[in-house]
């Protein structure tokens, strides 16, 4: 039974094969989904210094992440999820305070 989960993987090599660096494209898509699902979610209002360190922890982090997208497992596209269902979260509690006021 062939257990690959890797969608976006799939879709990028088949369309363009080996000649694009798979795993730059990665980074970029788990940078961007990870930093909208942290905002959404997670984020706090913190001094300058804090936010610099916060955002280059990050950047680490992402970086490891993306070895676990290249092996076909499904980071990126839980992270699209995680972001998708956030911002309906963050929408409907925002149409709730605008309703109770």
């Amino acid at each position: 039974m062939d257990t690959n989960f890797g969608i976006i993987f799939d879709f990028l090599l088949d369309n363009y094969g080996t000649s694009i660096n798979l795993f730059w494209v990665f980074y970029v898509l788990n940078f961007i989904f990870g930093l909208i699902a942290y905002k959404l979610g997670f984020a706090k209002k913190l001094p300058l210094m804090k936010s610099v360190i916060v955002y280059i922890l990050f950047a680490i982090g992402v970086f490891i992440i993306t070895i676990f997208s290249i092996f076909k497992l499904p980071i990126t596209e839980s992270l699209i999820i995680i972001s998708l269902v956030l911002a309906i979260y963050r929408l409907r509690l925002h149409n709730q305070r605008k309703k109770d006021k």
